[in-house]
């Protein structure tokens, strides 16, 4: 497996119309066009290529939560077949643990506030329960805490 620093070297090679820029995050910018990468991670290579993928499949924006994790899961299996080009061996495993990290996010957004039964979601950030009638509207939550907070 190449090293992250060589990987990096190749993509910019390889895909010149998108920045690779240092960041907090490993995150694909498609208002920048901008691929953003860290050094806090042990899974470098293949969240590089995740990030890559996202932008060579033009996801943008999503506006419901299965379409967040379609868009995750196409971008992972894309990944899958950029490892082999780069010799970037892709854990099942990881892959796995990454995308129930997003399942996780997502039940924890749907569970209602006041009865944590699992609600439907409206549109991007609210939600209603079908047990209690109950609304609520989440923020982004994808790099910070998340947030419900009940509609008047």
């Amino acid at each position: 497996m190449p090293s992250t620093t060589l990987l990096l070297k190749q993509l910019k090679s390889n895909y010149p119309q998108f920045t690779f820029k240092k960041g907090n995050y490993f995150l694909w910018s498609p208002s920048e066009n901008t691929i953003y990468y860290c050094d806090k991670s042990d899974n470098k290579p293949i969240l590089l290529l995740h990030e890559i993928s996202h932008a060579l499949l033009g996801h943008a924006d999503y506006n419901s939560d299965i379409q967040l994790i379609t868009m995750e899961r196409e971008a992972w299996d894309y990944a899958i077949k950029l490892a082999i080009s780069y010799n970037v061996t892709m854990p099942t495993d990881v892959i796995e643990s990454i995308i129930d990290s997003y399942r996780d996010w997502i039940h924890d957004r749907s569970t209602c506030p006041n009865c944590t039964a699992t609600g439907l979601q409206i549109n991007k950030h609210n939600y209603q329960c079908p047990a209690c009638n109950h609304r609520w509207r989440v923020n982004e939550a994808r790099t910070c805490a998340l947030r419900r907070y009940s509609n008047k």
